[in-house]
């Protein structure tokens, strides 16, 4: 028998995902001044959205396969945005630019602006660590 890789769909992952980066805006949109914790936030964003990415092309060629070519390019389409984000937030995060972050923040505030959270929601803080984890992915 193989082991399973994943026990949740791309549309499950893509919906808790996006919570998750929703609230860390806002958290990181609360913050006074920039501090280790803004770090965190900020790499988590980016993570999520290289983890979005992932599974929003898994998720095109699977309906590749099952011939449903114009379904696919516009899944594609539809969340072009998050490469083109993921890559910005990349570069700025680098160069620690924190106007150009909260630019692109906004960006990704308006296309995630369907996603609700209710105030007694058990996301947590999946953002604790990922500066290190984005460190080791993004050397410098």
């Amino acid at each position: 028998m193989s082991p399973i890789t994943t026990v949740e769909s791309g549309t499950t992952l893509r919906n808790r995902l996006s919570r998750s980066i929703v609230l860390a805006i806002r958290t990181l949109m609360r913050q006074a001044a920039p501090n280790a914790l803004s770090l965190d936030l900020a790499a988590f964003v980016v993570l999520a959205l290289e983890k979005i990415q992932e599974s929003i092309e898994s998720s095109a060629i699977a309906w590749e396969k099952r011939d449903y070519w114009l379904k696919a390019d516009r899944f594609r389409m539809d969340w072009q945005w998050v490469g083109e984000s993921r890559k910005n937030i990349t570069r700025s995060l680098i160069q620690e630019d924190w106007a150009a972050l909260a630019s692109e923040f906004a960006i990704i505030a308006q296309h995630l602006n369907r996603v609700e959270i209710k105030p007694n929601n058990r996301i947590g803080e999946p953002w604790l660590g990922a500066w290190q984890v984005f460190k080791k992915q993004f050397p410098n």
